[in-house]
C-alpha cells in the first residue's frame, strides 16, 4: 500500500528527493507520436523552463533532471534553512509569482489600516506558504497542473494527464545520490535516444557540458547553468551549498558509465573507471547495475544499510524496504 507524502519526506534526513511523473495517455509529452506522426519536442522546453522558474520561487534546488518522451525525472534538493530566513515581504511577493493573492493580502500591500485579527489572519497565511515553498508535492503540483493544461488546451481535450501521483525516492548519502543523479542523466543513452550524455537533448548534464564548454571559450569561471545546484567540491566543513562532488569527477563517472552501458557485456567492466568510485566506495559492477535499475531496484527510500535504519526509525516505519539491496550494493 503505498506511503502517504509526510511519511516518505524527511528533511531530518535527507534533503535530496528524486521525483518521477509519467503521461496517463497515449499522446506524448515530448518526442514524435508514431500513430499520428505529429510532433511534440517543444514540450520539453515546456517542463525545462517551469522547472527553473519555480527554483527561483520556491526553496528547492534543481540537482539534475532529464525529460523523456512520456515521462521525466528530477532530482530536487530542500533548502529549509533559507525559507526559514525569509521575511514576510518576501513569502508574499513569492507566493504572488504562483497564485493571486487574497484581497486581505492585497490590502496590506497596499498598506491599509488593518485590525489585530487581520493581521493574524496574515500571519497564519504567511507561515501556511512558507512552509509550502519548501515543499515536494507543491513543487510537483506548480510543475505538473500548469503543463497539463497547457498540454489540454494543445490537444484540444479534457481530463487526467499526469498518472496519478508522481514517484519518490528520498537519497539519503553521496552514493544514492551520486548513482541516481547518473541514473537520471543518462536516461536517454539508455534509451537510445542518444550517444553520449552531452548529445542528449532537455537533460541536466548535457546543459552543464555545454556551459562548461563556453565557459572555457570565453575563460568565465560560473560554470553553472542558471536554474541548476551547482557542484561544491567533496564534504569538508566549509565547504558552499552545493552538490558533494566536483564537476570534473562526476561528468568523467557519466562518461564513464555512459560508455559501459553502451558497450556493456556480460562479465566485462571498463578497467580505467574513474576514482570518485574507490571515494565513494562502490563496486563498479554494482555501479552499473544501480545505474540502469536505480528505480526499479529502489523503492522509496535509498541509501547505505544504516542510513536506512537511522531514516525508517525517524519516519516510524515498521519495517525496512530496499534493507537486502542496500546491503548488496551500498556496503
Amino acid at each position: 500500500m503505498p506511503k502517504p507524502r509526510k511519511a516518505q519526506v524527511s528533511l531530518e534526513t535527507t534533503p535530496y528527493y528524486h521525483c518521477v511523473s509519467r503521461c496517463v495517455r497515449r499522446a506524448f509529452l515530448c518526442g514524435v507520436d508514431s500513430h499520428t506522426g505529429k510532433s511534440f519536442e517543444h514540450r520539453r522546453q515546456w517542463i525545462v523552463d517551469r522547472m527553473k522558474q519555480l527554483a527561483e520561487i520556491f526553496a528547492i534546488d534543481v540537482c539534475a533532471y532529464a525529460v523523456m518522451s512520456n515521462h521525466y525525472h528530477v532530482i530536487l534538493h530542500v533548502d529549509a534553512e533559507i525559507a526559514a530566513g525569509w521575511s514576510q515581504q518576501a513569502i508574499i511577493e513569492r507566493w504572488e509569482r504562483l497564485f493571486t493573492l487574497p484581497v486581505l493580502v492585497q490590502r496590506y500591500r497596499a498598506m491599509e489600516a488593518l485590525s489585530k485579527a487581520e493581521r493574524d489572519v496574515i500571519s497564519e497565511l504567511v507561515t501556511k506558504w512558507r512552509k509550502r515553498l519548501h515543499d515536494i508535492s507543491w513543487f510537483m503540483r506548480c510543475l505538473n497542473e500548469p503543463i497539463a493544461r497547457q498540454a489540454n488546451q494543445e490537444d484540444g481535450c479534457t481530463g487526467r494527464y499526469w498518472e496519478g501521483r508522481y514517484k519518490s525516492q528520498a537519497l539519503l548519502d553521496e552514493k544514492a545520490l551520486a548513482a541516481c543523479m547518473a541514473y537520471v542523466d543518462l536516461n536517454p543513452v539508455r534509451a537510445g535516444m542518444a550517444k553520449t550524455p552531452e548529445q542528449s537533448e532537455c537533460t541536466s548534464i548535457a546543459e552543464r557540458t555545454n556551459k562548461l564548454k563556453q565557459s572555457r571559450n570565453q575563460a568565465n569561471r560560473a560554470i553553472t547553468p542558471a536554474g541548476l545546484l551547482p557542484f561544491a567540491g567533496n564534504l569538508h566543513k566549509n565547504r558552499p551549498k552545493g552538490l558533494p562532488f566536483r564537476l570534473k569527477d562526476y561528468l568523467e563517472l557519466v562518461d564513464w558509465t555512459g560508455r559501459a552501458i553502451l558497450e556493456y557485456k556480460r562479465g566485462h567492466i571498463p578497467d580505467n573507471q574513474p576514482p570518485i568510485l574507490e571515494r565513494l566506495q562502490i563496486d563498479p559492477q554494482h555501479w552499473l547495475y544501480m545505474t540502469q535499475h536505480f528505480e526499479s531496484r529502489f523503492k522509496g527510500i535509498v541509501g547505505a544499510s544504516y542510513k536506512l535504519k537511522e531514516a525508517c526509525q525517524r519516519m516510524g516505519y515498521q519495517r525496512t524496504p530496499n534493507l537486502s539491496a542496500a546491503i548488496h550494493y551500498f556496503s
